[in-house]
């Protein structure tokens, strides 16, 4: 099934408390219904600096070689595994890792909108479901480090 349109953001640091999270990277993706191509940024905070720093936009046919199978990969994936219970108690993947995804069919999203504030969550993942998270996290960057 192709997707039309979606929107994907992923973010390195989401481990928080009291003092939101400090991302180490945000990397997003989108494609719009009418466009045949994936619109990526990527901001990145070096090591020992305390802001993330832009990288220029990057784009991305959504028919360049695999694309678009990994794409509904990480659509199929994200259908089938759990996110924390409540958003943003925990961090059940244990990658310090979240993915947000939108589309008409689905919204995702682990980690919470403030990080994980760590508190307990009433589900927990099964191995073969974070097995399942950590190729979502690969296939986004893959598709991240595509982009032309």
């Amino acid at each position: 099934m192709r997707i039309k349109e979606y929107y994907c953001r992923l973010q390195n640091g989401i481990h928080g408390g009291f003092a939101p999270p400090t991302p180490k990277a945000i990397c997003t993706f989108s494609k719009a219904a009418s466009d045949s191509s994936l619109h990526i940024t990527a901001a990145v905070r070096p090591s020992g600096t305390p802001t993330l720093q832009d990288a220029a936009p990057k784009i991305l046919s959504e028919d360049h070689g695999d694309t678009q199978a990994l794409v509904e990969e990480l659509h199929a994936i994200l259908k089938e595994i759990p996110t924390e219970q409540p958003p943003g108690s925990e961090d059940i993947y244990g990658l310090d890792t979240s993915i947000a995804w939108g589309s008409e069919d689905l919204e995702w999203c682990n980690g919470g909108p403030q990080g994980c504030g760590g508190g307990k969550s009433e589900v927990q993942p099964t191995d073969e479901q974070k097995a399942k998270f950590k190729r979502a996290v690969d296939i986004v960057h893959e598709l991240v480090e595509r982009g032309a």
